[in-house]
């Protein structure tokens, strides 16, 4: 397969995903039928330059990371991401690693939760999706690369979270990510990438280290979330983390009861979330 065949492909996707499907406002007047480059860009994490010398046949061979990131951002089916896997010369990843395939029907799931803030993570933490809505009330994602957009990674060893804790809230979540880390590891003893990051977590987190050779291990709770806002302050909301175990994802959902001051936040939030995005497109 050359690059000009995956150049292609990208572009035939591309032009059948709209952006109100996407979650994106579609904006003024348009000449690409679908989403433009700058769009796919954004939704998949990386550069526009890349994604222009992708369809153009001047890039070959992207890794992994990349194709994983454009099947979901053009909403491929199962066929057509292999498909794309084969065009870049690479084998889809096997039951041996972590999967990170979004299926049409939880993105379809997704399509109908515009209004709420939503996460899907893989079954390490990894963030994988994040709608509009879990980007206003959570911050940008979209800049995050490698371990970075990892949920155990960010809370021992990344930049301060919007999330707020109490000492003891905070002891409960740390041992609850690692008691899910140790399960998904025990899922996935031949993933190199969560070993490594489990190494790397041990050497650089002492708090980690301790917690992992306490040998916790379980599933992580998830009830009430307090998150300051930059612009709105404090909101304290109902948090659920849904799991699909077809495939192994975790889809976190923020809501807030209707006529509640939490839920009059959330709506100015959803406000103020969707005219940076338009300023951002």
């Amino acid at each position: 397969m050359t690059a000009t065949e995956l150049g292609k492909a990208l572009r035939r996707w591309r032009d059948r995903v709209s952006p109100q499907a996407a979650g994106l406002p579609a904006g003024g007047h348009r000449r690409a039928s679908g989403l433009r480059r700058e769009e796919l860009a954004l939704l998949a994490g990386i550069s526009v330059d890349y994604v222009t010398r992708l369809e153009q046949g001047r890039a070959a061979n992207p890794s992994g990371q990349v194709v994983e990131a454009l099947s979901r951002a053009l909403r491929l089916s199962g066929d057509e991401r292999t498909y794309l896997y084969g065009l870049a010369e690479l084998v889809p990843p096997g039951p041996d690693v972590v999967p990170q395939f979004i299926t049409p029907s939880v993105q379809r799931l997704l399509d109908r939760l515009v209004d709420t803030p939503v996460a899907v993570s893989d079954a390490a933490m990894t963030l994988l999706l994040a709608n509009p809505m879990y980007s206003a009330l959570m911050g940008d994602f979209s800049g995050l690369r490698g371990f970075e957009r990892n949920g155990v990674w960010r809370n021992f060893l990344g930049r301060p979270t919007r999330v707020r804790h109490t000492p003891e809230e905070q002891r409960a979540f740390h041992a609850g990510l690692v008691a899910e880390l140790r399960a998904t590891s025990a899922r996935y003893p031949a993933d190199r990438q969560l070993r490594r990051m489990i190494g790397e977590l041990r050497s650089q987190s002492a708090e980690f280290a301790e917690l992992w050779d306490a040998g916790v291990v379980g599933r992580l709770d998830a009830s009430h979330k307090t998150i300051e806002h930059p612009q709105v302050g404090l909101v304290t909301l109902d948090c659920d983390l849904l799991r699909v175990e077809e495939n192994d994802l975790h889809i976190l959902v923020y809501s807030a009861e209707p006529g509640t001051e939490a839920a009059e936040k959330l709506e100015l939030i959803s406000v103020l979330g969707t005219q940076s995005l338009v300023d951002r497109i």
